[in-house]
């Protein structure tokens, strides 16, 4: 009797149970924290603050997360990494609970919401470096792009939705009532990820003390000229992209469009690009992956030109998506840089130290954004951070490394049969 062919794989067969439940955790906190930023600055800007307020309450998220980032990177590499996130979701939950009731309630003063901004900032420092870590773990380095991929694709689509609900409920209810939604969407994340298959901690058994991880994380960052000038580039450009989108975009927003409808729907627009170039990055492999991400780093700038010249919402939701697809390219290609170059066992300290660099000017650039404005005018400064931007842009690609990262030949797909020109796999 001749023998059945085998059923085909089947798809997704390479994402294990922790990479979906991950990825759905995401989807979910996603919904809420895309709102967050819009229903918190409308509430300031709605009870007669300035951008000055918004900039300095933004600033209070930023800096707690600024400076245990790193501490946040080096408990991630000893402890269950699902431990760390569900504890810091809980955190996170707390006080944006907290922030939601004080804005309810009546007529917050700056300092409420500066101090309990800066808790939620707390807990997202410990957060972040345990999940890039969780993610690392969760998928076999050939499967990385398509990984990556279609982990950005369920974070980004959150953003979407959550950014056209947060604008829409802020504008039909209020403020309060969207960040009691992400208190909310913070505590179902958490309760996902108290569902991981533990994992054991990434830190060798023997360790020699929380500084000596931190130095050793330290090595592995420094000693990288690719990972610190792009992450020295990124300090510049968060703090800018950084008051566009928290400060600037929905000061411009209320003064010149319709307000926080408008505004969710330009981030709406930003998050279509990008679930969009979410899908093409699944299949798109380019050779020199820094290269390629950087040329999605020209299009950061492009928002804060829109808003400069006063566009109507239709061109600022076109600048809004250019902008999500240059975030997916860069983002999908530094993942599988990071991936490819750094030891797993010093992945989450080392990617703490990228978002250190990366975020340690965002707190002064928000502070800072509203006084700027006050000098330029909101249209020069949008137009400063939108040069800035393009001039970073230009820069970073003087260093050699950035030019000639190459991405390694991939092992070949248990899951496909053998093909010496195989098509990529589906995601979906």
């Amino acid at each position: 009797m001749q023998s059945q062919p085998p059923p085909p794989p089947a798809r997704l067969a390479w994402a294990s149970r922790n990479f979906r439940i991950q990825t759905t955790a995401t989807v979910v906190s996603g919904l809420g924290n895309a709102g967050a930023p819009i229903a918190t600055a409308f509430a300031i800007l709605d009870g007669g603050g300035s951008t000055g307020d918004v900039g300095f309450v933004t600033a209070a998220r930023l800096l707690p997360t600024v400076l245990l980032l790193v501490l946040g990177g080096a408990l991630a590499d000893r402890l269950p990494r699902h431990h760390v996130m569900v504890a810091a979701n809980v955190f996170s939950a707390v006080f944006q609970g907290a922030l939601a009731a004080v804005v309810l309630t009546g007529d917050p003063a700056r300092w409420q919401l500066m101090l309990l901004s800066a808790g939620a900032g707390a807990g997202y420092a410990f957060y972040s470096p345990a999940a890039g870590g969780m993610i690392l773990e969760s998928v076999a380095p050939e499967h990385a792009a398509r990984a990556f991929s279609l982990y950005r694709i369920g974070f980004n689509g959150s953003q979407i939705g959550g950014a056209a609900l947060g604008g829409a409920l802020t504008a039909a209810v209020g403020a309060g009532w969207v960040l009691a939604l992400d208190a909310v969407c913070f505590l179902a994340a958490a309760a996902l990820r108290f569902l991981l298959e533990p994992q054991a901690p990434a830190a060798p058994a023997q360790g020699g003390g929380m500084l000596r991880d931190l130095r050793e994380g330290w090595h592995e960052f420094s000693s990288r000229r690719w990972l610190w000038v792009i992450v020295l580039q990124f300090s510049v450009l968060v703090a800018c992209v950084g008051a566009v989108e928290a400060v600037y975009g929905p000061a411009a927003a209320k003064e010149r469009l319709g307000g926080a409808g408008d505004w969710g729907l330009a981030m709406a627009a930003y998050g279509v690009g990008l679930v969009a170039t979410g899908v093409l990055m699944a299949r798109w492999q380019p050779r020199r992956i820094l290269l390629v991400g950087n040329w999605g780093v020209f299009l950061f700038g492009v928002p804060a030109l829109a808003l400069a010249v006063s566009a109507p919402l239709p061109v600022l939701c076109a600048a809004m998506f250019l902008s999500g697809v240059g975030v997916t390219v860069f983002g999908v290609n530094w993942m599988i840089a990071l991936q490819q170059e750094i030891p797993a066992e010093t992945f989450s300290r080392v990617t703490a130290y990228d978002e250190l660099g990366s975020l340690s000017l965002a707190p002064l650039g928000t502070a800072m954004a509203g006084p700027v404005a006050d000098r330029l005018g909101l249209s020069g400064a949008l137009w400063a951070c939108a040069v800035i931007s393009l001039v970073l842009s230009a820069a970073v690609l003087l260093e050699p490394e950035v030019r000639r990262l190459s991405r390694r030949r991939p092992v070949p797909d248990p899951v496909t049969p053998a093909d010496p020109h195989p098509a990529p796999a589906a995601t979906g």
